[in-house]
């Protein structure tokens, strides 16, 4: 792989932040800037992925699928809307936590 140099200028406020989160991460400073980086470079592809994809559409025959949904099938257990005021029941799985701080603690649990 080809490695390149680039001088960045960041705050000193944003980089103290950005050194914290990387400790935290258990990650080298340069590897988390990177990931960020690569993070954001996806998100903006993504969004000109469906921009384009939206361009292409067929509304009509969208609506039309969309119309046919759910029909002919029975509701299911847990497909209740809830009653007001009453709690969304919880989805099994996940804790809840993001994924760089799951990341961070495989890291950690690896380096032990």
């Amino acid at each position: 792989m080809r490695r390149s140099n680039f001088a960045l200028r960041l705050q000193p406020s944003l980089l103290e932040e950005l050194r914290k989160a990387a400790e935290l991460e258990g990650v080298a400073l340069n590897q988390l800037i990177n990931v960020a980086v690569a993070e954001k470079v996806s998100a903006l592809r993504t969004e000109e992925y469906f921009q384009e994809r939206g361009r292409r559409a067929n509304r009509a025959e969208t609506l039309r699928i969309l119309g046919r949904a759910g029909k002919g099938n029975p509701p299911v257990e847990r497909d209740e809307l809830p009653r007001a005021g009453q709690k969304k029941p919880r989805r099994k799985g996940g804790n809840g936590r993001d994924s760089a701080s799951k990341r961070g603690q495989k890291k950690r649990a690896a380096d032990k």
